[in-house]
C-alpha cells in the first residue's frame, strides 16, 4: 500500500467514525448538503469489494458504515 493509499484509508476511516458518532445527522440531510449519505458510502464500499478476493454484500457494507446492523441504527436514530 502506498503512502497516498494509507492516507486515503485513514481519511475514510475518520469519515466513517464521524458519521457513526453524529447520529443526529440524518441521511436525508446529508444527501441534501453533500450529495451522498451513509447508504451511498455502503454501496461504494460494496462495489469496491466486488473486484477483491472477498466481495461483501450490501447489508454487510452497511454494517461497516453504520457500525451496527442498519435496522438497529434505524430504530435507534432515524427520525
Amino acid at each position: 500500500m502506498t503512502n497516498e493509499e494509507k492516507i486515503k484509508a485513514e481519511v475514510f476511516d475518520r469519515l466513517v467514525l464521524h458519521l457513526q458518532g453524529d447520529t443526529e445527522l440524518q441521511n436525508i440531510d446529508l444527501m441534501k448538503l453533500a450529495g451522498f449519505c451513509r447508504n451511498c458510502l455502503a454501496k461504494w464500499y460494496m462495489e469496491a469489494s466486488a473486484s477483491k478476493a472477498s466481495p461483501i454484500e450490501y447489508e454487510d457494507a452497511r454494517k461497516v458504515i453504520y457500525g451496527m446492523p442498519y435496522d438497529d441504527w434505524k430504530k435507534k436514530y432515524q427520525k
